[in-house]
């Protein structure tokens, strides 16, 4: 399954570590930090993303 978020969404979403845009991962329903100094990458439940740092993890 992939991520179904909206492109305007995704346009002002950015990673609550670094500041970095996301970007959906074609495998599955994640969105990754595009730094690559920080590199989370955090889950999307139900199309939600969940931009918790204690739910992210290392690429």
């Amino acid at each position: 399954m992939t991520v179904q978020i909206a492109d305007w969404l995704l346009d002002i979403l950015t990673c609550p570590n670094c500041k970095s845009p996301l970007t959906p991962l074609s495998e599955g329903d994640e969105l990754a930090c595009a730094s690559e100094t920080c590199g989370l990458i955090y889950p999307v439940r139900d199309d939600i993303p969940v931009l918790l740092l204690d739910e992210a993890r290392k690429a």
